[in-house]
């Protein structure tokens, strides 16, 4: 039975298709016959106490030079029958917060949201790799700049980064007795952020892999971000070099631990970061790298995830 499927994104008209997970997934919905709705941006609102936005019909094509139309924009209340894809990039700021408060409340009307707004909320994807120690390397999460100073002089190089960061931004990587340690906290600290810090680890040169999880399983193959030239990060938007691989026993094993977690809360499409054998986070906000996946070895991961979402609200 076709459904409303409502997209809450980054304006349409700048996304690079070629790469956008989230235009992956519009791609599918259209293709098994669901009705597209795009939200304008900063549309979701409250009336009534009922969770409503303002939104348009939207038809996507796999067209660089033309990739998307918009019909009549009309006020859309959020019900059953309903997808609601949540795939705003981050920063996590107070206004997606707010978001995920209305989108709560589309749940509760009925609607199905992916991922889960209360995840959202829960899951920070740096702090969320925390959950599971046991694939994590040491960490040290922070205000203080003298701990965290010590944190690298223990373990000898360390990478140090925001909790709200996202493609590759303001991550510094650190050695002990670094002259510039002081500068790079008081960047990142500035009058009491929590900075987290962590083991520099060397398998960074093999590529920062992303493993996908859809509804708790794990994808086949994992898409390694590797650094470039004097570059340290793997971030695409930071000048990595996607390559697709297998996905290894240990990644396997990682996931394992991850996904019955990610599955109960409503989860349903997330990406791990995994360098060498260690979880670095758990991307829940707008996992990427389907398109590149599928390029690659002839996948359909949008595919898998709508049939997650199809089976969910069947058994609503």
């Amino acid at each position: 039975m076709p459904l409303d499927v409502i997209v809450v994104m980054d304006p349409i008209g700048s996304i690079k298709i070629a790469k956008d997970t989230t235009f992956a997934l519009l791609l599918e919905a259209q293709r098994r016959g669901h009705r597209l709705h795009y939200v304008l941006p900063g549309a979701l609102a409250l009336r009534d106490g009922r969770a409503v936005a303002r939104a348009a019909p939207l038809e996507v094509r796999d067209d660089p030079a033309d990739w998307y139309g918009l019909g009549e924009v009309v006020d859309l209340a959020f019900g059953p029958g309903q997808a609601v894809l949540m795939r705003k990039d981050p920063p996590f700021d107070d206004q997606y917060l707010y978001d995920t408060h209305i989108l709560s409340l589309a749940q509760a009307a009925g609607a199905l949201v992916v991922n889960d707004p209360q995840g959202l909320r829960d899951y920070n994807e740096k702090l969320a790799a925390l959950l599971f120690p046991q694939c994590c390397p040491p960490t040290l999460v922070s205000r203080d700049p003298a701990a965290l100073k010590a944190f690298v002089a223990e373990h000898g190089e360390a990478v140090l980064k925001p909790l709200d960061g996202m493609g590759g931004r303001s991550i510094f990587r650190a050695r002990a007795g670094d002259p510039n340690l002081n500068v790079i906290l008081e960047t990142l600290v500035g009058d009491g952020q929590l900075t987290l810090a962590q083991q520099f680890i060397p398998g960074i040169t093999d590529g920062d892999k992303r493993v996908l999880l859809v509804d708790g399983v794990p994808v086949d193959y994992v898409l390694a971000r590797i650094p470039q030239g004097d570059e340290f990060r793997g971030n695409l938007a930071a000048g990595g070099r996607g390559e697709g691989r297998p996905i290894s026993e240990r990644e396997r094993w990682i996931a394992a631990q991850v996904a019955p977690l990610m599955r109960a809360s409503g989860m349903l499409f997330v990406g791990l970061d995994v360098i060498g054998d260690y979880l670095t986070e758990v991307n829940v906000t707008s996992p990427t790298c389907v398109r590149e996946l599928d390029a690659q070895f002839g996948l359909n991961i949008a595919g898998l995830l709508f049939d997650a979402i199809e089976r969910r609200l069947a058994d609503d």
